[in-house]
């Protein structure tokens, strides 16, 4: 650790350690460019303590190759202002700040450009579903002079480096890749000529600063990548032109998004593999981008030679603090990050702004302590009533939490149970431990009933006790073997025979499905909508369905209704055709949870004020119910 928090000297700076936060979406923008109130809290709060390097969220060098109406800007008239308002928060605290430019070419947003997407060749984004427009020779001329305007105001904002985009399916990613460039013009017979100009313009411009080259170590879409080999010509160029690192980082936007986003659930192999070519290869110092939020594996990395800097981006967002903590000055506890995507992906792109299941501080004005600390007493230990307990203690109220299982976490302990998703865990018991460490008085395997209520005789009373599982009738139903979502996952029943339904394909249903199905029952799984997996991360549902369609022992049945069970099979209706399955051994219902609602009245009547909290209240996901817990926190 000693080495990773040394100063590290790169091109013309020096840098406090060798962490790097890298370039993430924040959605936190005006459309017009203007950077906001929030977006310099984010930045100033990452800073503090925090990694010696920091990149700017992506900016476009034209206004063709946006992907987000709310990104950061570099091309508008006032972008230099504008962006200098974050050089300033930034050297306040002693770090070095880089400005990340790019053209997402095919992978711009035509809703946001107003015009198709752009690139080489035309080729369809996978990811999208739309076909991009050649560029023209003028096109190429004026996105290779975009480049150069951006370094030039990097320079004028007061950046102490730049970072230029090449890898991960964007618009110079794209000149290199054989199977999207199909151009018959010098572009197209010389691959990297493209990037040679454009990255010769950068130099010229950003003379001064130090210069990175980002890229993709392994597109991780066979035959539809740009070589290895490709990607290490461009890396020469780059240190022949003066670059001073490569970052690396793994994936496309348009065709492996899980890679792109480094989800929770791929093997680490493939990014050591192409960690270790890169470094070989590159001739200076590389920065490792991806699940990097482990102490362990960071260091490994860097004494295994792998790379020289290690970027942390959603580690961070999930604990600002955690270099400070990974160093000892900091005794708080650790916030892991699950690398869900849930609470950071999920927001950008729905333009809300980038959060955190497990930080709803994130961009928010730092807590202040209550003018009027209450005695509070929380029912439930799941993340609604761990969150609500946590930043209550951190404003001074006293607080106790009573939670009548011996486990707090709630129903959020079996998310680490489903397939890919074992990162959840650490994640999921660090709030546990932060509500401890804040000073709340936890009672295990006690009920909030009446005896305790007059006990305590607390100012407020937050129900936090969740919601339960909704088990539907179905003719036929008893004398079967049938159990709830919840009863398979805990292990309260345990499945019997070989031949098991699933009765609601949704999140927990289609987990369900998987797990069955690599334990190796027979499995049919259904839904009475089309949308399997309602609710779950789109990166993650995408890996669940590719895992359960390698599965030849699960049957996905969307637009199915279970109708009744008789004694030889079980009649459904899929689509508009009534016919009958074989017979189940187990049938386990996924039809969903019912909240819990609020204290009984006998409970409510000794208290001046309830607050109904989290799956008690409205059944939605851990983030909502995190953030729900520090809201009410913030109003008290």
């Amino acid at each position: 650790m000693i080495e990773l928090l040394s100063s590290f000297r790169l091109g013309s700076m020096e840098l406090a350690n060798r962490f790097v936060f890298p370039p993430i979406k924040t959605a936190y923008g005006l459309p017009s460019g203007e950077v906001t109130e929030r977006q310099l809290r984010f930045y100033d709060r990452l800073a503090e303590q925090g990694p010696g390097l920091l990149i700017l969220e992506p900016v476009s060098v034209t206004a063709d190759g946006r992907e987000h109406p709310k990104q950061l800007a570099v091309h508008h008239e006032k972008s230099v202002s504008e962006l200098s308002k974050i050089t300033e928060k930034i050297h306040a605290k002693g770090r070095k700040l880089c400005l990340h430019i790019n053209h997402a070419g095919g992978a711009a947003n035509p809703k946001v450009t107003g015009r198709p997407p752009l690139a080489p060749s035309p080729f369809t984004c996978a990811r999208t579903g739309i076909t991009a427009e050649p560029l023209s020779q003028e096109g190429i001329e004026a996105i290779i002079e975009g480049f150069r305007k951006a370094a030039r105001k990097a320079v004028e904002a007061g950046f102490d480096a730049i970072e230029l985009q090449a890898g991960h399916g964007y618009l110079l990613d794209q000149f290199l890749n054989p199977a999207i460039n199909q151009r018959k013009d010098e572009y197209g017979s010389d691959r990297l000529l493209f990037a040679r100009r454009v990255l010769q313009a950068v130099a010229e411009a950003g003379q001064g600063l130090t210069l990175l080259l980002r890229v993709s170590g392994e597109g991780m879409t066979p035959g539809k990548d740009t070589p290895p080999a490709d990607i290490d010509r461009a890396i020469g160029i780059a240190r022949d032109t003066g670059f001073a690192a490569v970052h690396v980082g793994m994936g496309a936007n348009c065709f492996s998004p899980p890679w792109y986003f480094h989800h929770m659930s791929l093997p680490e192999v493939p990014q050591e593999r192409a960690l270790a070519r890169i470094k070989q290869n590159a001739g200076m110092p590389v920065i490792a981008a991806g699940r990097m939020g482990s102490l362990d594996r960071a260091r490994r990395i860097v004494q295994e030679g792998l790379a020289d800097m290690i970027a942390l981006g959603r580690p961070l967002i999930a604990d600002p603090d955690l270099i400070a903590k990974w160093s000892g000055s900091d005794p708080r506890p650790i916030q892991p990050c699950g690398y869900c995507l849930q609470g950071c992906l999920v927001h950008v792109a729905d333009g809300s702004g980038i959060g955190c299941n497990f930080n709803p501080e994130l961009a928010r004005p730092a807590l202040e302590p209550s003018k009027s600390p209450l005695s509070i007493l929380v029912a439930g230990g799941g993340p609604a009533g761990l969150s609500a307990a946590l930043y209550l203690a951190g404003r001074g109220h006293e607080v106790t939490l009573a939670e009548r299982s011996q486990d707090l976490g709630g129903k959020a302990l079996l998310a680490p149970l489903a397939p890919g998703k074992g990162p959840m865990e650490k994640a999921i018991a660090a709030l546990a431990v932060k509500a401890e460490k804040a000073g709340v008085r936890i009672l295990l395997g006690k009920e909030a009933d009446t005896t305790l209520v007059e006990q305590i005789g607390p100012d407020v009373l937050i129900w936090a006790v969740g919601a339960g599982p909704n088990e539907p009738r179905i003719a036929g139903m008893d004398g079967l073997h049938v159990m709830s979502c919840l009863d398979y996952f805990t292990g309260e029943k345990q499945v019997k025979g070989k031949r098991v339904l699933v009765i609601g394909a949704g999140r927990n249903g289609l987990e369900a499905a998987e797990r069955l199905g690599q334990a190796g029952f027979d499995v049919v799984a259904t839904k009475r909508t089309d949308t399997l997996g309602s609710f779950m991360e789109p990166v993650s549902k995408k890996l669940c369905l590719a895992r359960i369609e390698k599965m030849p022992n699960v049957t996905l049945m969307p637009l199915t209704t279970v109708l009744e069970f008789e004694p030889a099979g079980v009649r459904i209706r899929s689509g508009e055709e009534e016919r009958k399955l074989p017979a189940f051994d187990t049938v386990i219902l996924c039809a969903g949870m019912i909240p819990g609602g609020g204290p009984p009245p006998e409970i409510a009547e000794k208290v001046d004020r309830v607050e109904v909290l989290g799956d008690a209240l409205e059944v939605k996901d851990i983030y909502s119910a995190v953030h729900a817990g520090y809201e009410l926190a913030l109003n008290l």
